[in-house]
C-alpha cells in the first residue's frame, strides 16, 4: 500500500517549452547544444556553479549575446502551471506524505515563483513535507544518492513510495533502489490521471 509519493516538477506540474527556448537562442546565434553546454548545466543544476558562471558559458558560442539576453531565453523553458494539477495535488495532502524532487537551477525556480505568482507558490509548496531543488542539494537524478537521501532523511519504504517522473533514467534509477515508479509519458499522460493508472 503507497503512503507517501515522490513528483518531479518539470512536465508534471508545470509545462516545459523547450521548443520555445530553443528558439529564442536560435535568434542569439545558438542552433544546437553541445557537451560543454550540458555539462554546465548540470552543475548549475547541482549548485556547482554560480548563475553568472552558466550565463557566461553561452558566451563563448554566442558572443554577440548580451547576459539577460542569454538569461531571459533561458527562462522560455518554464510554461503555465494548470489550476486543474494544483487543485489535484492538494486533494492528494490529506492521503499521503507528498514530496517533490527537481532537477532545476535558481533561474527556473525564481522565474517561476515569479510567473504564477506568491500566492500560487506558496499554495504549490505547501502542499509538500518537503521540496527538494538538485541545485540546494549538490546533486541531481538520475543519482541514486539523491533518492537514497529522501529516503533516509523521512525514513520512507521504497516499497512503499511512488515516484513519479517523465524521464525514464530517473524511473530506472528509483525502481532499482525498490521505489515503485510512473515514468509519464508526456503529451498521451497527465498527473492528474494518477488513480487510473493502479498505482495507489
Amino acid at each position: 500500500m503507497i503512503n507517501t509519493i515522490i513528483f518531479d516538477f518539470g512536465d508534471i506540474f508545470v509545462n516545459l517549452e523547450k521548443e520555445k527556448m530553443t528558439r529564442e537562442f536560435e535568434k542569439l546565434g545558438l542552433y544546437e547544444s553541445n557537451e560543454e553546454l550540458i555539462e554546465m548545466n548540470n552543475l548549475f543544476e547541482k549548485g556547482k556553479i554560480s548563475e553568472l558562471e552558466f550565463i557566461e558559458s553561452f558566451k563563448k558560442y554566442m558572443p554577440d549575446a548580451g547576459l539577460n539576453e542569454i538569461r531571459e531565453a533561458w527562462k522560455k523553458i518554464i510554461g503555465d502551471f494548470p489550476l486543474y494539477r494544483l487543485e489535484f495535488l492538494q486533494m492528494l495532502t490529506s492521503k499521503y506524505r507528498l514530496f517533490l524532487l527537481s532537477n532545476t537551477d535558481a533561474i527556473h525556480i525564481d522565474y517561476f515563483e515569479h510567473k504564477v505568482g506568491q500566492s500560487f507558490s506558496r499554495d504549490f509548496y505547501q502542499c509538500f513535507e518537503k521540496v527538494y531543488f538538485s541545485f540546494e542539494m549538490g546533486m541531481r537524478k538520475p543519482e541514486a544518492a539523491i533518492f537514497n537521501c529522501l529516503l533516509k532523511n523521512h525514513d520512507l519504504s521504497p516499497k512503499r513510495t511512488l515516484f513519479i517522473d517523465d524521464k525514464k533514467e530517473n524511473t530506472d534509477v528509483a525502481e532499482s533502489l525498490g521505489i515503485q515508479v510512473w515514468n509519464l509519458q508526456v503529451g498521451q499522460e497527465d498527473v492528474v490521471h494518477l488513480f487510473e493508472k493502479n498505482l495507489l
